[in-house]
């Protein structure tokens, strides 16, 4: 038996592997799904079975191309409900894969239709068991993103304590749980960092798990402190119900060389966006005027969901020098199909021929922090998430998460200089790029953001946590 998982960071979301005696089925594949039919190749196994845990809300899988490409069976839990062919399983049906199983336990909760899979070895001995967005090393599904005219959250959080107590507790601890996501995902409130555990050491430090809790104290735990989902979820949902434009089309359409008037044509035409993917760095120092920055090297996905507010919007995209491809294929992982090709050359090309540029400065957390004290600069914003800002923050510098800038950018003053951190200097360079697009063209980025201002000389500043600046 081969048993591997494709863990993508960018997502924090885990795909899964698995072949024996010349069969594979594979679980919750990503959009591009050539990797998978490259490794039942090199396996020399047949990819016999797709696996859906649920309609996902934060990626779009890429199941039904699979299906197409290797005449695998589409396999997805009760209650789903799609425009294309599949097997709707029944609680505890089991599918053979070579000389081992997997059976399928429907555990509504997080989606009426979220079913995990417990893989049985060849001696047929429990082993692992996938759980989707059920279960999370060290938490458990939202239970908000299904929500109907006859189903609450709480309603959804009852049953998702049903399906923990009922179909997942009474297994054996020595199975591995591999959930769909970890930490970094908008799927959980407190995911680990981890992507595998043993059931056992779950059971022991995970709270949804705790044999004493009440369900009433259960539905009270999972339905605080969620934070809005972002807006693209919903489209995602119903994009993994469908069938899509192909990724191999998608690609080659996003995959484009423009020259540069053709570039710029379309940069000036205002049903088209100019995403630029560098890094910070590279894109504070000179960037095409009103593009947006969401830089490849973080959590590039989950920030164009957020952010990019129409996920048919056209985009025209600035990349580093060979990583094209790469960033039309992580923007159609999370359903923005509509690029529409990419600046050659890079952003070089437009430095090197005298085209406007656009730059925002940036200063140190020292600087920050000497600025603060002797009071010339005004106007901080700390632009991370509540939670982050509610474990220590500067007593003298407000939230405004950047989740929420398309609202409040329009509350800021043309007229005054805003400096903006994050956690590392990210986030910060996304805010700035969005202010300076809407007009606020006096923004400032500091460097390192709040892990960098905790390291410096804060003098009269003072961090704190919650709300104690008050006391």
């Amino acid at each position: 038996m081969i048993l591997e998982q494709y863990y993508t960071k960018c997502l924090a979301q885990g795909t899964y592997y698995i072949a024996s005696n010349g069969e594979a089925a594979i679980i919750d594949p990503l959009r591009e799904v050539q990797p998978y039919i490259d490794r039942a190749a090199k396996d020399g196994v047949q990819i016999k079975y797709i696996f859906l845990t649920h309609f996902h809300a934060d990626f779009v899988s890429g199941h039904v191309d699979l299906a197409d490409k290797t005449g695998a069976t589409i396999v997805i839990g009760p209650n789903a409900v799609t425009s294309y062919a599949f097997a709707k399983a029944e609680h505890l049906q089991t599918f053979s894969i070579g000389d081992i199983s997997l059976q399928l336990l429907h555990t509504p909760g997080h989606t009426m239709e979220s079913s995990c899979y417990l893989l049985r070895d060849e001696d047929g001995k429990e082993q692992a068991i996938f759980t989707g967005d059920t279960l999370f090393i060290g938490d458990v599904g939202r239970p908000d993103l299904a929500v109907k005219s006859d189903l609450s959250t709480e309603d959804l959080a009852g049953h998702l304590f049903d399906s923990l107590r009922n179909e997942i507790m009474p297994l054996p601890d020595h199975i591995t749980v591999y959930p769909a996501h970890g930490a970094g995902s908008a799927c959980g409130k407190n995911m680990s960092k981890e992507t595998s555990d043993s059931l056992g050491n779950q059971k022991k430090t995970n709270y949804a798990l705790n044999p004493d809790l009440t369900k009433e104290d259960f539905i009270k735990e999972v339905t605080t402190g969620i934070a809005p989902p972002p807006a693209y979820f919903p489209k995602n949902v119903w994009m993994n119900k469908g069938v899509n434009s192909s990724i191999d089309e998608v690609i080659s359409r996003g995959n484009t060389p423009l020259k540069l008037e053709a570039f710029k044509a379309l940069a000036n035409d205002p049903e088209f966006l100019v995403l630029d993917v560098r890094s910070p760095q590279e894109y504070t120092a000179g960037a095409v005027p009103g593009s947006l920055f969401i830089g490849l090297d973080g959590q590039f996905a989950p920030w164009v969901g957020s952010l990019i507010q129409d996920i048919d919007q056209k985009i025209i995209l600035v990349t580093p020098q060979g990583r094209e491809e790469e960033t039309v294929t992580r923007l159609a992982r999370v359903g923005y199909d509509n690029a529409q090709g990419y600046l050659t050359g890079g952003f070089e090309t437009w430095a090197n021929t005298g085209s406007e540029v656009s730059t925002i400065k940036n200063v140190t957390a020292q600087e920050f922090i000497d600025g603060l004290e002797d009071e010339s600069i005004e106007n901080p914003i700390d632009a991370r998430k509540p939670g982050e800002y509610e474990a220590g923050h500067l007593c003298s510098v407000p939230l405004h998460t950047l989740d929420s800038v398309h609202e409040e950018v329009n509350q800021l003053d043309a007229d005054k200089t805003y400096h903006i951190y994050c956690g590392g200097g990210y986030r910060s360079v996304i805010y700035a790029s969005i202010a300076q697009a809407n007009g606020i063209n006096n923004v400032v980025n500091v460097e390192g953001g709040y892990a960098a201002i905790k390291k410096t000389d804060l003098k009269n500043q003072k961090i704190v946590a919650t709300s104690s600046c008050s006391l």
